[in-house]
């Protein structure tokens, strides 16, 4: 008798666009929870539009210091060219803007369904086309080092349903929304 077996394809988060590397050269990263891909999905479906994507930025204010700001964006269907190797992307600061527009220091991530016999490995993911109908986030440099090892998720509570930043390795505390936190300095 041989048992039983269930494969299903691996799902991750995938760097699609400029991925940007901390002072010690790894990959800063934020992962895209199973929950907040699906909401997501069901979002670009009934607006039928699949480039829709969530921007995530981080700026002063709230109960805590900063605050997340999250809004639907539509972006491109197409990335453009790749920011040139030693550009200071930091001295290009991003405007707070609701605009879809993918600006030089912007990482986009999306949620990536690996296929069968594939391989997760950074090296291979690398290599892989980017899906830009997947669900996808995008972040300004800024925002992405004090999200860097982050989560978006999508939770569902009594007062309200929303996508949530969870699990930020930065924060030191957070408001009792979960919109407001406070760093380590």
């Amino acid at each position: 008798m041989s048992p039983l077996s269930f494969a299903s394809a691996r799902r991750y988060t995938q760097t699609a666009y400029n991925p940007i590397k901390d002072d010690d050269g790894n990959e800063m990263k934020l992962e895209i929870t199973p929950r907040a891909a699906k909401r997501l999905s069901d979002i670009m479906k009934k607006d039928n539009n699949p480039y829709l994507a969530l921007r995530i930025q981080v700026e002063s204010g709230g109960c805590h210091g900063f605050q997340y700001l999250i809004s639907v964006v539509t972006l491109p269907p197409t990335l453009p060219a790749k920011p040139a190797a030693g550009a200071d992307a930091a001295e290009q600061p991003s405007e707070g803007d609701e605009s879809g527009e993918i600006r030089e220091d912007d990482t986009i991530f999306t949620y990536t369904k690996e296929e069968e016999g594939g391989d997760a490995t950074q090296d291979a993911a690398a290599d892989m086309e980017v899906d830009l109908t997947a669900p996808k986030i995008i972040l300004d440099q800024p925002s992405l080092e004090l999200l860097k090892g982050s989560k978006i998720d999508y939770t569902m509570e009594l007062i309200g349903s929303q996508f949530k930043i969870v699990d930020n390795p930065a924060a030191t505390s957070n408001c009792g929304c979960g919109s407001s936190f406070d760093i380590k300095f």
